[in-house]
Formats: C-alpha cells, structure tokens, sequence
C-alpha cells in the first residue's frame, strides 16, 4: 500500500484559487500538483475446491474375482474428480474511469492519502488497515498410504512360472494371513505372544502384509486436493455467464471445452438505492470539487451448474452504486478530518472531523 504526503507552498501556487482542497476529473497527459487516485469497482473471486483421485490397476487385476472374490477392482487407470466447496470473495480493483486528483491550494490542511498498489484511494489523513490476501490457486497433495506389494512376494510367488499361478499362490498367501491372524486373536496360534504389547506388533505387521499383498489385485488410490480460483469483473447484470467447465473424469477444463460442465455465474441488481430525482426546470449547478467515494448498491449473485445452485449471496458492489461528494469543507485548517473508504466497493466507513486545540 502507498502512502503519499502532499504539501505544496504557497508561493508555488496562484494567489487566485480558492482556499479549499480542489477535486476534479482526472485526464491522463495532463500533469497537476496533485494526488490521482482511482475509486474502486468491485471484483468477485470465486475459489473451488476439488478432490482429484487416481486410481491404478493392480498387477493381479484380471484375477482379483476370480480368486478374491473383489468385484470392484481397479481395472483401467483413470481420475476421478469432485468438487468439495466453493466460496466467493469481493475484492476491489481500480475503476480506471473513475479516476480523480487532489490538488492542494493555500490555506488548506495537507492531507496523508493512503492508496493501494493499483491507486484505490483507501483512506485520507490515517493509516489504512492491510488488505486480506485473496486466496490462491494451489495443489495439496493427500497421504499416501499405498503400499509395494512386490515386497511382500515370496519365494514361491516369485518363481511361479506364469502371472496366472502367480495371482493364485498370492491369494493363497492373503487367506493365510487372515488365518494366521484370526488364530492371533483367539488365542490357539501356535507361537503366542508374550504380552499384548507383542501380540499388537504381530497383528500391525499381518495386516501390513495383507493390505500390501491385495493392493496387486484391487489396486492403489492416489488421492489430491485441487483449489481454483475464477476472477468475475460483473459489469451490469448477468444472466448465466459460464465461469469455468469442469469435467468429472478430466477437472477443471478450458471455457470452451465441451468435456466439462458448465458452471455459471449471474449477478442480478437488486436496485436497493433510491433513485436520482432531478427537477428539469431547476438551475443546473456548477460541480463541486471535493472528495469522491461510492455509494454501492446491493446485487445477488449465484453460482449454478445443471439447474443447482451452488452458491448464493447478496453483498454490497460498487458497479451498482453511484458516486457522491464528500464536502471539501472538511478538508481546511479549521478541521482534520480522518476518512477510511471500503476497499471493495469504494464506500465511506468512517468519518473523523476534529477542530484543532
């Protein structure tokens, strides 16, 4: 965030010009003395969490019914995806028509303006507060918990002279474990535990065995968390404007891919400000020059993708609103006036007028 101090002397500004701060249209190539700040439109980021799951065969995958009775064994690799969450958030951004300069004239108070990195006028004679970082496109990856079945072949298994003799003797091995394990838990095996603490250790290990061991038949899961982010700009209504695709088998795909299902946006204003009544017969009056800022309108937006509705909220924009005049009277040596703006939708949060000691 920037912050600008602006003082100019007096004996480098004419002695005609009104002693008040002076805000006017700002056009770009024209220099001033001056500060050029922009009022904000409101952005909207949309972040989609989503699951990806990659499934692999294992190398016994043709024979996992045949000897294990498993019915849904991986067979063919390939992804799954899901989408998990999806949540909005405003964020300002600078409205490059809305643009604007204080110019400072003689007896009148020099005011600190904080602005954003993008020229948002934040707040006039304080400190801003820090904007909320927007949240980011990332991977995570899942545990892993799939094992090398490889490593737990036998001797037999591995000298098995075809993949078919190789599936059985491996099955043969899991229906021994299982057996070795029951016999564990009721007592009657052979060579008993010690204490429990020993017995645990065994019954760890044979499950590691076997878990390992049907991971060649029923095959490995791989699972990841996918977080998107979507930037939506409304400017007007919307009506189902797609925000992106999403495709089960292949995630977050391009706009235009028809792989993917559409997810669409709409914003409708909700037209919560009175309208501008305006006298035709009265006397056109001259534009004042002090401080802008936004009176934002109240829009619902709604996120939808085959008649659902995903997301819905009704929140303050600044496209919907209009922009208003804070008295440049506040601005002189008899005031100091403190002013903080939203940085969203460009609306005044507070107001702090003192008279000077």
């Amino acid at each position: 965030m920037k912050k600008i101090f602006a003082l100019f002397l007096a004996s480098a500004l004419s002695g005609s010009l009104a002693a008040q701060t002076e805000v006017r249209n700002y056009t770009p190539g024209i220099t001033d003395n001056g500060i050029t700040y922009f009022l904000p439109k409101t952005a909207l980021r949309f972040t989609v969490t989503a699951v990806r799951r990659h499934y692999t065969p294992g190398e016994y995958c043709l024979y996992a019914e045949r000897f294990l009775r498993l019915k849904d064994a991986v067979q063919v690799e390939r992804d799954e995806w899901e989408i998990k969450t999806v949540e909005m958030t405003p964020y300002g951004v600078a409205d490059k028509s809305k643009a604007y300069t204080i110019r400072l004239v003689p007896k009148t108070s020099a005011p600190l303006a904080a602005l954003a990195d993008d020229g948002r006028l934040l707040a006039v004679n304080k400190d801003a507060p820090e904007e909320e970082p927007l949240p980011m496109a990332a991977v995570i990856p899942g545990t892993d918990n799939n094992l090398n079945g490889a490593k737990y072949k036998t001797e037999e298994i591995l000298s098995a002279g075809n993949l078919t003799k190789m599936a059985e003797l491996t099955a043969a091995e899991i229906y021994d474990i299982r057996e070795n394990r029951s016999l564990l838990t009721k007592g009657q095996a052979d060579f008993m535990p010690k204490d429990g603490e020993q017995l645990k250790l065994m019954l760890n290990s044979l499950e590691t065995q076997e878990t390992a061991l049907l991971q060649l038949f029923a095959g490995t899961m791989r699972e990841e968390t996918h977080v998107a982010t979507f930037d939506f700009v409304p400017t007007g209504e919307a009506a189902d404007s797609i925000l992106f695709r999403f495709s089960r088998h292949l995630g977050f795909v391009d706009v235009d891919d028809l792989a993917g299902k559409p997810y669409r946006v709409s914003v409708t204003d909700l037209k919560t400000l009175p309208a501008e009544v305006i006298d035709p017969k009265a006397k056109a009056k001259k534009e004042v020059d002090d401080l802008r800022y936004m009176v934002p309108g109240r829009a619902e937006v709604k996120l939808c993708a085959d008649n659902a509705e995903l997301l819905s909220q009704t929140l303050p924009i600044a496209q919907f609103g209009r922009v208003e005049h804070l008295g440049g009277d506040l601005f002189n040596k008899k005031y100091t006036t403190r002013v903080t703006l939203s940085p969203v939708t460009g609306g005044i949060v507070r107001v702090e007028a003192e008279e000077p000691k």
